[in-house]
């Protein structure tokens, strides 16, 4: 497992700076300004960042970027980078800068002298966000990360500033490790037991096995698995770190491995579908922040794990389920099958824990790739109040989110014939008519947002904030939303 580093805030020390041995980070404002600790790197390598600043490249360069001087003129560092960032940069400028220093970090230490600069926390936090790389299964290439330190004005302050982003990396981290990893190490039962030692952070975490879901009635759910050797389940995780009001409801897709089942996808790509189960890692990468934290809301994530798999005792297309709300469901393709597993687990997660609000996750459509891309994932609410609050707190976070529609007139696509409703509705409207097969399963007048991160959960290229692979996305926009709605005030 990853595990990302903390950096080390130390204070500030002239005479430091000339004996670091690894790269130097200099700090220059967007007007060219240097501050304490940039001039005396200014002065030690005989005026070398001075000349850069004065020139045209560095009027050409975007804030956050950076330019590298490398084996500069009296001093150990192999090199100095220098960071064009205003003093006040917003968050998502700040963590993009620490990107980028991470990127050309190398695997030697580095030294952000980031002076008194008022967004540190977070300018280390991007570093830190960038600084991940999934190795488990490399035999020669598990090195070790290059330490950072941040020399700054406020060591203490900043620190503190610091904690609540380290723990929101942790959860990202756990988030892009589980959707890393292959279909035959993340098992369902291994994935049961990576959310089991959350009860080491103070999360109370129940598994219910098959025998449970079958006596609760969950044949939706329990109907994915039936071509699979691997038991599905249902795990069930509790954050009470708020009084004694209703949690807030997180509940994600865990499909492991997903073949389509009987209606079988192609070969081609067919290895990506390890990722499957991203709904369900970033609900346990939150349930991990909010632990990390010590957050003060009451939150539960309820996540359903099963393989989807082709066999003889597989569902088939034409087969009629019935859920645990008691809706009968139409299979028209097996390959719809994440529809299936939310449907029972929302359903329980309202009846058992009567929550004040739900959100799901879930790698859903490819209709929504072809919709939004890779920049945006898929908003779809019943409820305007909670779907602006979760708009602001992705947007807060830079972590693309766009509103979708809702409609009765996209019921008619999933009507059946001899069931309550088809699982779906052909390719038309593919990713609408998924969430209105969700609503279905929603309350009355019960608050709800379904995300289908199809597009942002894992890519083939690198982001700004993570290399190529999963990406963690909504770790930290869940969390905002919690911190900014949930959480009682301290005091």
């Amino acid at each position: 497992m990853s595990t990302p580093q903390f950096p080390e805030f130390v204070e500030t020390d002239l005479e430091k700076i000339a004996e670091f041995e690894g790269k130097l980070v200099a700090f220059v404002n967007t007007k060219g300004g240097l501050d304490v600790l940039s001039r005396r790197v200014n002065r030690l390598s005989k005026g070398a960042v001075v000349r850069l600043v004065e020139s045209d490249e560095f009027e050409k360069m975007e804030a956050g970027s950076i330019r590298t001087l490398a084996y500069p003129n009296g001093m150990k560092a192999s090199s100095v980078v220098v960071l064009k960032l205003p003093k006040n940069p917003d968050p998502e400028l700040a963590r993009l800068a620490g990107a980028h220093v991470a990127k050309v970090a190398g695997h030697t230490p580095v030294m952000m002298l980031a002076a008194s600069n008022k967004a540190t926390a977070t300018v280390a936090q991007g570093y830190v966000l960038r600084d991940y790389d999934f190795t488990d299964h490399k035999t020669d290439e598990k090195k070790d990360r290059p330490a950072l330190s941040v020399m700054c004005s406020d060591p203490a302050r900043v620190g503190s500033d610091y904690a609540p982003l380290a723990a929101q990396a942790e959860g990202v981290f756990f988030t892009r490790d589980l959707v890393n990893e292959p279909a035959n190490i993340l098992t369902t039962v291994e994935f049961a037991n990576r959310l089991i030692a959350l009860k080491g952070l103070g999360v109370n975490v129940t598994v219910l096995e098959e025998k449970e879901l079958a006596k609760l009635g969950m044949r939706s759910l329990l109907g994915v698995g039936l071509g699979s050797e691997t038991p599905t389940k249902l795990a069930v995780m509790e954050w009470q770190g708020g009084g004694k009001e209703q949690p807030f409801a997180l509940v994600g897709k865990g499909v492991v491995f997903d073949t389509g089942g009987i209606s079988i996808k192609p070969a081609g790509g067919m290895e990506d579908m390890t990722m499957d189960m991203g709904g369900a890692g970033v609900v346990a990468g939150v349930m991990k922040t909010l632990a990390m934290r010590n957050a003060k809301a009451n939150v539960v994530g309820l996540v359903g794990l099963v393989e989807n798999m082709p066999d003889g005792k597989a569902q088939r297309p034409g087969d009629v389920v019935k859920s645990m709300k008691g809706d009968t469901i139409e299979i028209i393709n097996t390959d719809a099958e994440g529809r299936l597993v939310l449907a029972d687990v929302l359903w329980y997660a309202q009846q058992t824990f009567n929550p004040t609000g739900v959100i799901n996750l879930a790698t859903l459509t490819g209709a929504i790739i072809i919709g939004l891309g890779h920049e945006n994932a898929g908003v779809f609410a019943n409820n305007d109040d909670l779907a602006d609050k979760f708009l602001k707190a992705a947007k807060n976070e830079a972590e693309g989110a766009w509103r979708m529609p809702l409609a009765p007139a996209y019921d008619k696509l999933i009507k059946s014939r001899i069931a309550d409703m088809k699982n779906t509705g052909g390719r038309p409207a593919g990713s609408i008519t998924a969430a209105q097969f969700l609503q279905r399963f929603i309350q009355d007048d019960m608050p709800w947002i379904h995300l289908d991160i199809a597009g942002v959960a894992a890519l083939k290229t690198a982001t700004d904030l993570a290399p190529k692979g999963a990406t963690g996305w909504g770790v930290r926009a869940l969390d905002r939303l919690i911190a900014d709605n949930y959480e009682e005030a301290d005091g």
